[in-house]
């Protein structure tokens, strides 16, 4: 097993058996069901998660789970364009969800080394909670996200089964969408030089000399983006905003505390923290020069 996990073409193979046997149970199992929609939504996205989590735990590696934030979303979309067909409205939602889920699996496929990797948050947990891990791991590092996400595609399947067709209004949300598009993967781009170069501790270049976390600040606006497009067709719908809104909340405090706590013990963080804003991508009146 250790040897597998060390292979990198191996470990991507298992990554790509184990999402091939979470999504064709998901898309069997979403059409079994014959409650409403959403409902049918939320339990295959369920089981698909426990699958999963099943071979998280057969791995011995939580980081098996963090494709799912970005394939989950592709595969309910391409599902519903098959099964609906496009009109101007899904197909906007349609291209602005493949984009970003697009460019973030291939950011995660880019930094995956090999099933031996765990994102460095799983195995804090693991160090400092290992009695109750077990419990953190299901509902914390597998569940809790899932729910996140699928809060956040409820916008894109009302709009999708309820064929609702073109207002103009939905442009709105488009142009929000691309612009969250672009800003992480411009701030993926920047990121990947600045860790090749290794010049210094922190990266303060581009996107990031004005903001701390401007790729978080593009997956907030990503979900907004495809609620207000939703809200212009179906306004009736305005309650899901849930979604969006409880993203946000995560990244403002859970990830972002987080990875600040963590980049607090580099040299120049204090400096750096004082310069910059934490999401907006805008100079600030008075900036001093790191050191």
């Amino acid at each position: 097993m250790k040897r597998i996990k060390q292979n990198r073409l191996v470990s991507f193979i298992i990554i790509f058996i184990v999402y091939a046997i979470a999504i064709t149970l998901d898309i069997l199992i979403y059409n079994k069901l014959e409650f409403k929609f959403w409902i049918n939504l939320l339990i295959a996205d369920s089981i698909s998660t426990i699958i999963v989590f099943v071979f998280s735990l057969i791995f011995n590696n939580s980081s098996v789970y963090d494709p799912y934030w970005s394939v989950a979303p592709i595969v309910v979309v391409i599902g519903y364009a098959f099964k609906f067909g496009l009109n101007t409205s899904t197909l906007l939602i349609l291209i602005a969800i493949l984009l970003w889920g697009t460019r973030l699996t291939l950011n995660w496929a880019y930094t995956f080394t090999n099933l031996n990797h765990e994102d460095w948050r799983y195995k804090m947990y693991k160090e400092k909670f290992p009695h109750i891990y077990p419990i953190i791991n299901f509902f914390g590092i597998h569940y809790f996200p899932t729910i996140v996400v699928y809060l956040c595609m409820l916008p894109m399947a009302f709009a999708f089964n309820n064929n609702i067709e073109f207002s103009y209004l939905i442009i709105i949300g488009f142009i929000i969408s691309l612009l969250a598009f672009i800003l992480q993967l411009i701030s993926d781009i920047e990121m990947h030089k600045f860790r090749k170069k290794k010049t210094h501790t922190l990266i303060n270049v581009g996107l990031w000399k004005y903001s701390r976390h401007p790729n978080y600040l593009g997956e907030i606006s990503m979900w907004w983006g495809i609620y207000f497009m939703m809200l212009a067709i179906l306004p009736t719908y305005w309650f899901l905003f849930i979604g969006a809104l409880v993203n946000n909340l995560m990244f403002l405090f859970i990830s972002i505390p987080m990875a600040e706590k963590r980049q607090s013990a580099k040299d120049g963080f204090a400096l750096y923290k004082k310069n910059t804003h934490m999401l907006l991508p805008i100079p600030k009146k008075r900036y001093e020069e790191l050191n």
